[in-house]
């Protein structure tokens, strides 16, 4: 799933690529993506809409747009937005073949996974690409939306100016289960998944398992600039493209070049040669090494 350095790089791109066109027209193979309002009406109310600002409130990327309008996308497990030119062909009743207008720009099976294009003005597009069609999209009044359940509930921003350490000592303090699963909550702090809370909390040397509320107040510090560092590291190099994230040009992100832990099971530790060990987490992954993060 795209974490804070993925969804950023997209919202950086978006508000140099978008702001100020308005949209024409809207097209969609899979209307289950569409949540709110109905699909037909969705298209309808978007249609000649400006694109006033976009921002990011966790993994939600929001587009404001004229009239009161916002646009809330979250691009869930292998979702993702490009900018560019398609066009799209139908080759059967329910099947259609999307092609990219710009050599080069786009890997050619990405285009297979684009299930919702938005027109613009100068004959641009956007497009969200997503394989396992989980990604998620709702318009609505702007203060309904920015009222949602589940961006009200969001945890302090791992990157904002405001999370000081006092802060952040003091919530991490209060949380009893382990500390990789209070990372990636997002009612806890906002942004983070599996990827950046594996390399943060091996640079912090904290074992994946071990109580937020049992860390001694150095580890928590170790924690807390062990996030920020890798999450902006991550920010420049644009997020990690192992899998399915690209940003709204296409090109990968090169975080995964650098990685210290995150899919290294079997490989040997960058600090104490001891090999990465990957156990299982309440369903998802944590990668670490035994030596360097003792439990």
């Amino acid at each position: 799933m795209p974490e804070l350095p993925e969804v950023q790089t997209i919202v950086d791109d978006l508000n140099r690529k978008i702001i100020g066109r308005k949209i024409t027209a809207v097209w969609f193979d899979w209307p289950k993506t569409i949540k709110n309002p109905k699909p037909k009406v969705f298209e309808k109310e978007i249609k000649g809409l400006e694109v006033k600002k976009i921002k990011r409130a966790g993994k939600n990327i929001l587009i404001y747009l004229s009239h009161g309008y916002l646009l809330l996308v979250h691009q869930k497990m292998t979702g993702h937005l490009l900018v560019g030119k398609w066009r799209t062909q139908k080759i059967s009743k329910f099947k259609y073949e999307i092609i990219s207008l710009e050599k080069g720009l786009l890997r050619e099976k990405v285009n297979g996974y684009i299930h919702l294009i938005f027109y613009f003005d100068n004959g641009r597009q956007m497009a969200l690409s997503d394989l396992r069609k989980f990604a998620k999209v709702l318009l609505g009044d702007k203060e309904k939306i920015e009222n949602l359940p589940e961006l009200k509930k969001l945890g302090p921003d791992a990157l904002d100016k405001k999370l000081f350490f006092e802060k952040f000592e003091n919530i991490i303090g209060r949380v009893s289960g382990k500390i990789k699963q209070a990372l990636m909550n997002q009612e806890i702090i906002s942004g983070i998944g599996n990827i950046y809370s594996d390399e943060a909390l091996f640079l912090a040397k904290i074992h994946p398992f071990k109580p937020a509320n049992k860390l001694t107040k150095k580890e928590t510090k170790n924690l807390y600039l062990a996030m920020r560092r890798v999450l902006k590291r991550a920010l420049k190099l644009r997020g990690t493209s192992i899998s399915d994230f690209r940003d709204a040009s296409g090109r990968a992100g090169t975080y995964n070049k650098v990685r210290l832990v995150y899919r290294k099971e079997g490989e040997p530790c960058p600090r104490c040669q001891t090999l990465i060990k990957r156990v299982k987490m309440a369903g998802r992954s944590a990668h670490f090494c035994p030596y360097c993060q003792k439990l």
